[in-house]
């Protein structure tokens, strides 16, 4: 593969050894027992954070906090809206609160969304404080790094947030990383910690990249330079675990080790590219979203285009390791999107999605409008 060797590819020097072996081991924790509220339990990470919690040596009881009660076991339920100030209630006598009550629906309003992912963070990370909460732990995504060509592959933690604050989810996430910064100094005493996951996969997730792998062909941007590095779920829930347990604080990158180029991608999956000129991939994104064609804004193209490969060096000096290879991740996600095809953010059946060529992530109908100006242009030649 292309990818330098792990320790090259983390930042790290030889001579690190982990805590725990990868996998599904608990870190090592010498702390007294805590108890953690987990916000978004009844979700697809909160769910499977709380019961990696439940079974955590190092934590004495979980609340598990939603509009709704979930499957998590082992757990105490409080189900209410954590907009509602109420909330600073229910964290009484709570140690740290992993906040996941996110609204990532790629069919949800903009406006709606984002309301409830900034007006949520603000209300978790008041209730917190003033509930006496010493740490809260808040996840974003690697996204908020952006994709640009000049990154530094792989990016450190703390390497300038460059993304751009289109109306896309990125922008709320940005918004909740400035509040993560301002907190502490509103809050003193409050300590908060930032965990920005690479491409998430894992069961039940559907996001505008894992949508990129729905496309009978990949969309590659001409002249640009994809690097695709994931993060499976399972890894996800285990870093916000040493995040909850104070084993690693501060801003957090986590992902598989290494990368993978495009050609490897390809390689891998067996899905052939596309490419088109930028000018025409990007003004054509930029259309369709202005019509309300597509979910996502032209600029998260951007993210299938360029590198936002993290190092993940925090956590692996706490001994935290990844338990799935970028490759093995990959596998598992074209196995979840086999046979689902997506154009302009809706599935379609194979009928529909034969007529028409898949693009990348929120334009998905990028490439089968691109496809359609070609015909016209060559009709018109004749």
């Amino acid at each position: 593969m292309s990818s330098p060797p792990s320790d090259v590819r983390s930042g790290l020097t030889g001579g690190e050894e982990a805590q725990v072996a990868p996998g599904s081991a608990h870190p090592a924790y010498g702390g007294r027992p805590l108890t953690v509220a987990v916000t978004g339990a009844a979700g697809v990470l909160g769910g499977r954070v709380a019961a990696r919690l439940v079974d955590s040596p190092g934590v004495r009881k979980v609340l598990a906090i939603d509009d709704r009660r979930g499957e998590a076991a082992g757990v105490q339920w409080r189900v209410l809206d954590v907009r509602d100030p109420a909330v600073a209630e229910r964290l009484r006598g709570v140690d740290v609160v992993v906040h996941l009550a996110m609204d990532l629906g790629m069919e949800s309003d903009p406006r709606v969304r984002s309301a409830y992912n900034v007006r949520g963070a603000q209300t978790v990370v008041t209730a917190a404080a003033a509930a006496g909460v010493h740490r809260v732990v808040l996840c974003t995504s690697a996204m908020v790094y952006g994709a640009l060509p000049d990154n530094e592959v792989p990016l450190a933690e703390d390497a300038e947030l460059r993304a751009t604050e289109e109306a896309s989810l990125v922008g709320d996430l940005l918004e909740i990383e400035r509040l993560a910064h301002r907190a502490p100094r509103a809050h003193p005493g409050l300590q908060v910690t930032v965990v920005r996951p690479a491409v998430l996969v894992g069961p039940g997730v559907d996001t505008v990249l894992t949508r990129h792998f729905e496309a009978p062909r990949l969309l590659v941007v001409a002249g640009s330079r994809p690097c695709w590095q994931f993060c499976h779920l399972d890894d996800l829930a285990s870093a916000l675990e040493y995040a909850a347990l104070g084993l690693v604080e501060g801003e957090l990158a986590v992902g598989c080790d290494g990368w993978l180029e495009q050609e490897e991608v390809e390689a891998l999956s067996s899905i052939r590219r596309m490419e088109l000129p930028a000018s025409l991939a990007l003004g054509t994104a930029a259309r369709l979203h202005r019509l309300g064609l597509t979910p996502a804004p032209a600029g998260d193209l951007a993210y299938t285009m360029y590198p936002w490969v993290v190092s993940g060096s925090r956590l692996h000096e706490a001994g935290w390791r990844p338990r799935y290879s970028n490759e093995e991740v990959l596998a598992e996600l074209l196995a979840q999107v086999a046979g689902k095809h997506a154009v302009a953010g809706r599935r379609l059946g194979g009928k529909e999605a034969a007529t028409s060529l898949g693009a990348a992530g929120a334009t998905v109908a990028l490439v089968g409008t691109a496809a359609l100006v070609r015909r016209a242009r060559k009709r018109r030649r004749y």
